[in-house]
């Protein structure tokens, strides 16, 4: 982050600098993605990058080349929902990009909102409940707060680590073998990325959130690769393929569930997704 003694880290100019800077990016990214083809326009001159235009895009939402373009570049530009809703649909984004993009656009204080104390064991004893079924809760910055017996014979130990929770984007990209186990690694890495970008929307000013991909980005190829894709996800119910060294090979449900006294909170539960792999989790415990 490059900013002037004006605008220190952690100030409200400087996390308003840093959302717009975060829009532009995103706006970039989303518009490289696209064809020509892909929104009805024919192809004209020699394009010097891949996607669309800046003049493109503004001619699909019907706005000034000037004003996207100042959107683009992170100038201090006050966009209306309408607006924001036409450049969403010119760049054919979907729910959660749209909702990234209102997000990054509103220059409206977050608020802070840090994850409130738990006791350990109301978590301990919710996630146990669960067993044999693998079940954990996280925070959106993906901190190990419990996780159950079932979680512990699938992943391994979840920590907490020597300075605090421990944090599954981390060990997901940096143990390897997380690689051998997941056996869909590169598509649930890249997700769990994509949903971590979402959720940092809120607290570009927290170093504890930004400083993770500053590190991850240094230490892996593959998590440079997909933040600079600057997609955004969120959770959903979806299976999940494990190659498990005593279990062999396992599918099961991933379902989250929002805590409803704090929503910063998720719990995650991998239900089997047949009988075989019902009695593979009963055989593992």
């Amino acid at each position: 982050m490059h900013l002037s003694a004006e605008h220190p880290p952690g100030s409200p100019d400087s996390t308003r600098i840093e959302r717009r800077r975060e829009l532009g990016a995103f706006l970039r990214s989303r518009r490289a993605r696209l064809r020509p083809a892909d929104v009805g326009l024919g192809e004209w001159g020699v394009r010097r990058v891949p996607g669309l235009r800046r003049e493109e895009v503004a001619q699909l939402a019907n706005v000034g080349i000037t004003w996207y373009t100042w959107l683009e570049q992170g100038r201090r530009v006050q966009p209306s929902d309408g607006v924001l809703h036409a450049i969403a649909d010119a760049l054919r984004l979907d729910d959660h990009e749209r909702g990234h993009l209102f997000a990054l656009a509103h220059e409206r204080e977050a608020g802070v909102q840090p994850v409130r104390p738990h006791a350990e064991s109301d978590l301990d004893r919710l996630v146990a409940g669960f067993d044999p079924a693998p079940a954990y809760a996280i925070s959106q910055r993906f901190d190990v707060l419990a996780h159950n017996r079932g979680a512990r014979l699938l992943f391994g130990e979840l920590g907490p680590a020597g300075s605090g929770p421990a944090n599954m984007l981390r060990i997901g990209f940096l143990d390897p073998a997380w690689r051998e186990l997941i056996v869909d690694w590169e598509q649930e890495a890249a997700r769990h990325v994509a949903m971590y970008r979402a959720a940092m929307t809120l607290h570009l000013d927290d170093p504890a959130w930004t400083d993770l991909p500053a590190e991850l980005g240094r230490l892996s190829v593959e998590f440079a690769r997909f933040w600079s894709r600057a997609d955004v996800a969120g959770p959903e119910r979806r299976l999940k393929r494990f190659r498990h060294p005593l279990a062999g090979s396992l599918t099961l449900q991933s379902t989250s569930l929002l805590m409803a006294d704090d929503p910063m909170i998720r719990l995650v539960v991998l239900h089997p997704n047949g009988p075989s792999d019902a009695a593979k989790l009963e055989q593992l415990a």
